[in-house]
């Protein structure tokens, strides 16, 4: 009886580890199969969506709402959204997707900072452990910015449009 048992077991087991290792086999080779790499300057179309649009004088004029495309599947036009707050008084136009300049860089602003204090003046500081510590001699304040590139965002920074947002403000709008 015992036997028995134990010959049942053995081949309940085995029969369960050939068809575990049999479906991985086939996942394995099935996963490997679809994988595609991504090429330089393709973009994930729902990553377009919310992205900056600035007109050349650095200033912002809208935001990407849409993209349309043709029957072949190429982008043809975008819908950006222009003005109102929070979604609330846009207007939409549709611009032609020839007609934007896709850049990498984030925009770039012009601001200083100055300090008043005399290099020279004892700075004091805060420590963890409530106790205040005093040193003396000039402080550097080092700011570190990390960007991400574009080849791993999958999408670009901003776009680029020749046109004022009164421009677009005028144009004829765009209802869905």
């Amino acid at each position: 009886m015992i036997f028995k048992f134990l010959s049942i077991a053995f081949l309940t087991t085995a029969s369960m580890i050939g068809a575990a290792s049999a479906q991985t086999a086939t996942n394995q080779e099935a996963s490997t199969a679809s994988v595609t790499p991504r090429k330089e300057g393709e973009w994930r179309a729902s990553k377009l969506v919310h992205v900056d649009v600035y007109n050349e004088a650095n200033e912002k004029i809208g935001e990407i709402n849409d993209v349309i495309l043709d029957r072949s599947g190429k982008v043809a036009k975008v819908i950006l959204g222009v003005g109102g707050v929070l979604g609330l008084g846009e207007h939409y136009v549709v611009v032609d997707f020839d007609k934007l300049k896709w850049v990498d860089q984030p925009v770039t602003s012009t601001t200083a900072s100055t300090t008043s204090a005399p290099a020279s003046a004892p700075a004091t500081t805060s420590a963890p452990d409530s106790a205040t510590r005093t040193t003396t001699g000039a402080a550097t304040t080092t700011t570190t910015t990390t960007t991400t590139s574009a080849s791993t965002r999958w999408y670009p920074e901003r776009a680029v449009l020749n046109a004022s947002k009164e421009e677009l403000r005028s144009m004829p709008e765009f209802k869905y």
